[in-house]
């Protein structure tokens, strides 16, 4: 996972209800409508959630007869842990000892 991807990631999950979707779908694969009924909102609302989070590439999903059925990718956890271990572990240097990136203008 780049910074991109996982800048993307950390935008999708920083809303409340994705959040809790997530949660939801921790404990496994979730029609929709089984998605809708632990919220108050509507399912065109769900869809641009779950639009959101397939793009961040932290769901996946699949249709059965008139309903989607999500389940969290397995790639996006691991790599978004990896990402985070990185990040929080000590032996990385500082970004402040990096050369800047040169600019070109024109």
């Amino acid at each position: 996972m780049d910074d991109a991807d996982y800048v993307a990631a950390l935008k999708a999950m920083a809303d409340e209800n994705r959040l809790k979707i997530i949660g939801l779908l921790s404990q496994g694969t979730l029609c929709a409508c089984d998605i809708l009924d632990h919220f108050d909102f509507t399912q065109p609302t769900l869809s641009h959630h779950m639009r959101v989070l397939a793009d961040a590439g932290i769901v996946t999903s699949y249709k059965e007869g008139k309903w989607k059925h999500y389940t969290l990718s397995e790639d996006f956890a691991a790599a978004f842990f990896q990402q985070t271990t990185t990040l929080l572990s000590s032996d990385q240097r500082c970004v402040c000892e990096l050369e800047p990136a040169t600019t070109k203008e024109g």
